[in-house]
């Protein structure tokens, strides 16, 4: 197997087998195999979760929300809106621009339940509005909303909570009431359930309920010609919280979002989807990273015990670098064949644990053999991904420590003097 190769080649591969064995491997060349190979592997695996969840998240977020939103300062709506998203469609990156409102609300069923939660209105007259909330359906039907009916979608979890289904009836209170003798008054209006949402976040899922933007415009208490008590589904000419954009690219959104501002200037403001969300996509960045760091920790205990192995090996095998030493082997062959043991650990260990690794990615997003719990992580199944930068990073990292582990023992017997190993011999 070794015929033909060169000195240094011949040495190393030689040196990689136990004492007295032509095949076998030693044992500590099996320990920094599997060091390096558990390594890589979990390097592999923890990068390739964080990342698969991150990206997991951050889709749901960008399925479920707008990619933009556009509020007017001081908090007390938004007039003109017709006119104001004709003028930000105009702008090549945009998709949509829709008039919205949102406000807070208390839930409650004729069975008892209750639950706290948001109220979104949308304009369902808008094609590309209606395919998104369609898509979003789960049980019922729009035709209520869109017909004007005092009708309501709920995500699946709050429907589940409150022990409704389509075609039951709910109170839906806004905590903006009425002053009367008595004193504040809650304003409270009853809509009949339409159907059911889910968008695959638990958090939506659990707290957000869609009625028509009419409909929501009177709840919240916006005035204009479009709200009435009948929610019938006129044009949203009146008052609304603000704009909702949806954009072609969503990972334009902060460029797009400091050019619109620019655009509309004072009094008008836009979030985007990522500063909304910052805390939380800091957050996982920095377990990724963290996790990165604890779990190199193992490559590292493979590095040393490598570095082990060679110095050991350079302590048995001193008698035959002085005999080499002595037939005219230079110090660079001798530090060759050395080298060549501690890289070929490196670089069987890396080989195996990415095959595994890789393997385990595959297995996990093909069959979904890892559930989740919905309500705790807001995806239902572990889904893994590694982007090519991660798994170069890995792989750099453990060749680079396998080489610092390789170059120091295999220098050190590169170094030894024929004479002084020979001396006692």
């Amino acid at each position: 197997m070794t015929r033909g190769l060169p000195v240094e080649l011949f040495l190393g591969f030689r040196y990689l087998r136990s004492r007295g064995q032509r095949t076998n491997l030693s044992l500590f060349v099996w320990i920094g195999v599997g060091g390096v190979f558990l390594g890589v592997a979990a390097l592999i695996l923890v990068l390739a979760v964080m990342t698969g969840f991150q990206d997991a998240i951050r889709d749901k977020i960008i399925a479920a929300n707008p990619h933009l939103l556009i509020f007017k300062s001081g908090g007390q709506g938004l007039s003109g809106a017709d006119a104001l998203a004709a003028r930000v469609r105009t702008r090549p990156e945009v998709r949509t621009a829709t008039p919205f409102v949102l406000q807070q609300a208390l839930f409650t069923s004729q069975a008892g339940g209750a639950h706290g939660g948001l109220v979104r209105g949308v304009d369902l007259a808008t094609p590309t509005v209606l395919d998104d909330v369609r898509q979003q359906l789960r049980t019922g039907s729009l035709e209520p909303l869109k017909s004007g009916e005092p009708a309501i979608l709920l995500g699946g979890e709050l429907a589940r909570t409150l022990g409704v289904v389509p075609g039951d009836s709910i109170t839906v209170i806004s905590p903006q009431g009425a002053m009367t003798a008595v004193g504040m008054v809650p304003k409270m209006r009853r809509y009949t359930v339409a159907g059911t949402l889910e968008v695959g976040m638990h958090d939506y899922d659990s707290s957000v309920a869609y009625l028509a933007l009419p409909a929501a415009q009177e709840f919240a208490g916006f005035t204009g010609p479009a709200a009435g008590p009948s929610g019938a589904a006129a044009g949203p000419s009146g008052t609304v919280t603000g704009i909702e954009v949806k954009l072609v690219d969503p990972f334009e959104a902060r460029r797009v979002a400091r050019a619109i501002a620019g655009d509309l200037g004072f009094p008008f403001w836009v979030r985007d989807w990522m500063e909304m969300n910052r805390n939380l996509f800091a957050a996982l960045q920095l377990e990724k990273l963290a996790l990165f760091v604890i779990v190199t920790i193992i490559v590292l205990v493979a590095a040393f015990a490598i570095i082990g192995h060679l110095v050991l090996l350079v302590a048995e095998k001193r008698k035959e670098i002085g005999i080499l030493k002595a037939l005219g082997a230079s110090a660079g062959m001798i530090t060759a064949a050395f080298f060549t043991v501690g890289m070929t650990i490196g670089i069987v260990g890396t080989i195996a644990g990415s095959a595994v690794g890789l393997t385990l990615i595959w297995v996990q997003n093909t069959y979904k053999i890892i559930r989740l719990a919905g309500d705790v992580y807001q995806i239902d199944y572990l889904l893994m991904k590694l982007t090519p930068g991660d798994f170069v990073l890995v792989v750099s990292a453990t060749l680079v420590l396998s080489f610092l582990a390789s170059v120091i023992p295999a220098r050190r017997a590169g170094s030894l003097a024929p004479v002084d190993v020979l001396r006692y011999e």
